[in-house]
């Protein structure tokens, strides 16, 4: 793994170096994009709009449009906005992870203690630990400010990236049904069939069976096989009577397990 960034998590007047790794991989297949005639493969550049040439990537530079004029930003402009926060990862408080909604998490990665941090980093995660709580902290990557919890994992300190309010888009234009009683009989049916289909969490028995497939009929292919898509047909209207459905998968359920 590479660090991606490093810097210091603050901690009241503890400051403990670390540096900062991504803490997941895709685990989809990489495809290349190919000329349909050829299957050459597709190469994208930056061009100048203006000449058409292409430009080297050192060569490139940030602006912002005011009044039709771009104001050209350096690196230490970004850090001028910011510096303290470009390099610290400064905790703001602790709170219960249960109170922080699923809707606003993004993106998690990994904290390794750097030079001479090991036994601060281990105060703060067995701390964590202990209290069951996170910490709620913000800090800025790659020119963006970011909001994120600390949490630990096993025995790493994970930084697990969170949206602002203002990122989250309103559900008022969604058309939703309305919020109305429902029939006893029927919020007991599927209060049933929730409890039919609990069961302990476990992400190991949960697998990408899509890109397994997928990479199957690539090798059929190679090897000159044909494959023949199946056909799914889309139910857009369903029995209109609730009942008879939970009741059907209640008993669809029972069938399985038995």
């Amino acid at each position: 793994m590479r660090a991606i960034w490093t810097g210091a998590i603050s901690f009241g007047l503890i400051n403990i170096p670390v540096k900062l790794f991504s803490a997941v991989q895709e685990s989809t297949l990489d495809m290349d994009m190919l000329d349909k005639n050829d299957h050459s493969n597709i190469k994208f550049k930056r061009v100048n709009e203006t000449t058409g040439k292409e430009v080297a990537y050192g060569n490139i530079v940030k602006g912002y449009k005011i009044d039709d004029k771009y104001v050209i930003l350096e690196e230490e402009d970004f850090e001028a906005a910011d510096a303290e926060k470009t390099k610290t990862i400064d905790i703001l408080n602790f709170t219960l992870e249960k109170e922080i909604d699923s809707l606003y998490y993004e993106q998690p990665y990994y904290l390794e203690p750097d030079k001479g941090a090991m036994k601060a980093y281990a105060l703060l995660r067995d701390a964590l630990e202990a209290s069951g709580k996170v910490g709620v902290t913000s800090f800025v990557m790659r020119n963006k400010e970011g909001l994120a919890i600390l949490k630990p994992y096993k025995n790493v300190i994970v930084l697990n990236r969170i949206r602002f309010e203002q990122e989250i888009r309103d559900t008022s234009e969604l058309k939703l049904p309305a919020v109305s009683k429902t029939k006893v009989k029927e919020m007991e049916m599927a209060n049933k069939l929730v409890e039919q289909l609990t069961e302990k969490f476990d992400i190991s028995s949960y697998k990408d069976e899509y890109t397994d497939k997928l990479l199957k009929i690539i090798k059929d292919k190679a090897k000159g096989k044909k494959q023949a898509a199946p056909k799914l047909k889309v139910v857009h209207k369903q029995n209109d009577d609730l009942m008879e459905m939970l009741k059907a998968s209640l008993e669809n359920k029972k069938k399985k397990s038995s």
